[in-house]
């Protein structure tokens, strides 16, 4: 048998390389903080098809792939339109960094991990990509994480588009619930859209984790929730 990924050497590329924005990360002790939740909650459930939704450097990515690559099965979908904050200003952006632009560098990025098998990037928005999604000839979405653009309508959006593609215990991450300040001036709406997501008891299972910059770990409870959402 293989061993696990995750030795001290490949803990200290993903702090220099992979970059960890908001955690709970403790470069330290090599302490990847929540990035041990993503990779423990892959190797525990063996998702056939693991969906993310924007990333500055690609942690979650690399956390979430190292997983299935160590499962020894399954595939991840990477989504972001590779904005930066200098180019795109602080309203399309504000982790973005245009480290998506080419696919050769980001192939050798994820190279580096030893994932670049798994994941697969599709440089465009949510709006772009999710009427697509079908067409790509993407499965069911088992585990996803949702870090794009942190407006409460694009969360929203996210959220339920990738309700249309999941089903009865799929798992979706939220990150950047903590981020209070954000939130009063209304430049994020994760945590809103928690509150909103904690009424619906009949539909869905929430636990927050307001650490540094928080996750949220979101339970579906039911098949076809998208026919019951507006």
């Amino acid at each position: 048998m293989e061993p696990i990924s995750l030795n001290e050497a490949l803990l200290s590329d993903i702090f220099k390389h992979a970059k960890p924005l908001g955690h709970n990360e403790r470069p330290g002790d090599l302490n990847l903080g929540f990035g041990f939740l993503y990779y423990g909650l892959v190797r525990a459930l063996r998702p056939a098809h693991t969906l993310v939704i924007g990333s500055g450097y690609g942690f979650s990515v690399v956390c979430l792939a190292l997983g299935i690559k160590d499962n020894g099965e399954g595939r991840l979908t990477f989504v972001d339109p590779s904005y930066s904050l200098l180019k795109d200003g602080p309203f399309k952006t504000l982790g973005g960094n245009g480290k998506w632009d080419e696919p050769q560098r980001v192939l050798e990025h994820f190279r580096q991990f030893g994932v670049e098998k798994i994941v697969t990037h599709y440089k465009m928005r949510n709006d772009e990509f999710f009427p697509r999604y079908r067409q790509l000839s993407l499965p069911q979405v088992d585990v996803a994480f949702i870090d794009g653009s942190h407006s409460f309508r694009d969360v929203k959006y996210d959220f339920l588009h990738i309700l249309e593609h999941s089903h009865k215990n799929t798992y979706l991450f939220l990150h950047d619930t903590n981020i209070y300040v954000r939130e009063l001036i209304r430049h994020s709406g994760v945590k809103r859209w928690l509150k909103i997501l904690k009424k619906e008891e009949a539909f869905f299972e929430v636990v927050n984790f307001p650490f540094s910059s928080g996750v949220a770990l979101v339970r579906v409870l039911q098949d076809k929730i998208w026919n019951y959402t507006d």
